[in-house]
């Protein structure tokens, strides 16, 4: 069985407003993936996943094993996010945003900017092998590999300070965790955009599959209108009746994936808009009108009206709303502080001479936050004394605080199970607390007695 043979696509460069739309996305999307593990806040690394601390600081927050509940909300958030962007507009994902395109993106430039444009880089693959062609290919592919180490350092720098891990490449250092995940992010981002590049979208990604299960006759995609394209002719043998299409094949070469946009909607359409940019220089030098291939729904290009609110679209909106109302107020209401309570079950109660009801308990105070803090530790809930070594406590960042205290009630009256708060305060900002109810047992019979007394008084 034979199988197809891959031909390199020699994509054209083309100018246009989504070019250049794409280029300012690209740009601003390369700046903050370099940017941001330099950034400080607060004196630390704004953004910082020290997986040998079990922390991560992002910003403000800092959030620890115990909050991975915080990266499933995110996670199903912006799940929920691709599904309704992708309902409403396509795949814009994949056309402005994806790390795939974006990184391609720099290949290609770096491949023009070296061996020149689409006829060249042709005749240049074409020729024979020479000192110069030898000189363009390995400077390219030495630039092509620069790059894809710089963005394997920015990504490690994520879980390494920056300015640790270069002290680490300098002075030949690194541990082999650092060397082996330099090498693989190295690897993959030059054997990918370098070799693989289309291929990616067409085969392993997932998301060109199953889009027809998202997209709908209402979905913004990029289409070509058959009806003022159709009969196809060339610029110098249009006729009467002719349609706009020239047949210049402009829209195929400037594809990153090699399709022609004129067959309908394909799968392997990423939405990168080059098709559009090319298409309409050509009909501004025809004179005719721009939007041959545009941005449109399949029901606004042959000739209906698009509607925006539909069931599908409603549903994921609200999805959306509610998750990232959920989200947020767990964030505001968050407090970086854990209290586990345990009763000591060797000794469920002690009773003095004196009538006093004794209770045992370990206290357990996690300090969630990226500081020291000094808590105060009470009851709510019950009159009762506590007995502990040290109130308050301090408590150093990621410092599990563990303690034994007794909770003395002089005189046991109610119930015999009372319920009650443990609280552990901020001994400077109160408003930074934590709860845990417990239970306070007394005796049978000291019920009794206390309400005896309570008569005969």
């Amino acid at each position: 069985m034979e199988t197809e043979k891959r031909n390199k696509i020699y994509m054209r460069e083309v100018a246009g407003r989504f070019r250049r739309l794409r280029s300012l996305v690209s740009f601003a999307l390369l700046a903050v993936y370099f940017a941001l593990p330099w950034v400080r806040y607060n004196g630390a690394q704004a953004v910082l996943f020290d997986i040998p601390g079990r922390k991560f600081h992002v910003f403000n927050f800092t959030f620890w094993p115990e909050e991975l509940y915080y990266l499933a909300f995110a996670l199903v958030f912006l799940v929920i996010a691709l599904f309704f962007f992708t309902a409403v507009a396509g795949r814009l994902w994949c056309g402005y945003a994806c790390p795939q395109t974006v990184f391609t993106d720099i290949f290609m430039w770096i491949e023009r900017l070296i061996e020149g444009g689409r006829r060249k880089r042709m005749e240049l693959d074409g020729s024979s092998l020479s000192g110069g062609k030898a000189a363009r290919k390995i400077a390219k592919h030495a630039v092509w590999l620069a790059f894809s180490f710089a963005t394997a350092f920015a990504f490690v720098s994520y879980f390494i300070p920056p300015m640790e891990l270069l002290a680490r490449i300098a002075t030949g250092s690194l541990t082999g965790a650092n060397a082996f995940w330099l090498g693989l992010f190295t690897f993959t981002t030059y054997g990918d955009c370098a070799f693989l590049r289309e291929l990616m979208c067409l085969v392993p990604c997932p998301y060109g599959r199953f889009q027809s299960a998202l997209f709908d006759q209402d979905t913004l995609i990029i289409g070509y209108d058959p009806k003022r394209g159709e009969p196809r002719a060339h610029g110098k043998a249009r006729k009467d009746g002719a349609g706009d299409c020239v047949d210049c094949t402009l829209c195929v070469q400037a594809c990153p994936t090699g399709i022609d946009i004129r067959d309908g909607l394909q799968y392997e359409c990423i939405a990168c808009a080059q098709c559009i940019d090319a298409c309409d220089s050509v009909m501004r030098k025809m004179g005719l009108k721009e939007g041959l291939i545009r941005y449109g729904s399949l029901r606004t290009i042959s000739g209906g009206t698009t509607k925006v609110l539909r069931p599908r679209v409603i549903l994921y909106g609200f999805c959306l709303a509610a998750l990232f109302s959920l989200l947020t107020w767990k964030l505001a209401t968050r407090t970086p502080l854990e209290i586990e309570v345990l009763r000591d079950r060797a000794s469920l109660y002690q009773k003095g001479a004196d009538g006093r009801v004794t209770n045992l308990y370990t206290i357990k105070a996690m300090n969630m936050d990226s500081k020291e803090h000094t808590y105060r530790i009470k009851t709510e809930g019950i009159d009762a004394s506590i007995v502990v070594g040290r109130n308050p406590v301090t408590v150093r960042s990621g410092e599990v605080y563990q303690t034994a205290l007794a909770l003395v009630v002089d005189r046991a009256e109610g119930e015999r199970v009372k319920k009650f708060d443990f609280v552990l305060e901020d001994a400077e900002d109160p408003g930074v607390r934590a709860a845990r109810q417990s239970t306070f047992l007394i005796p049978e019979g000291s019920t009794r007695l206390s309400r005896a007394e309570g008569e005969a008084r």
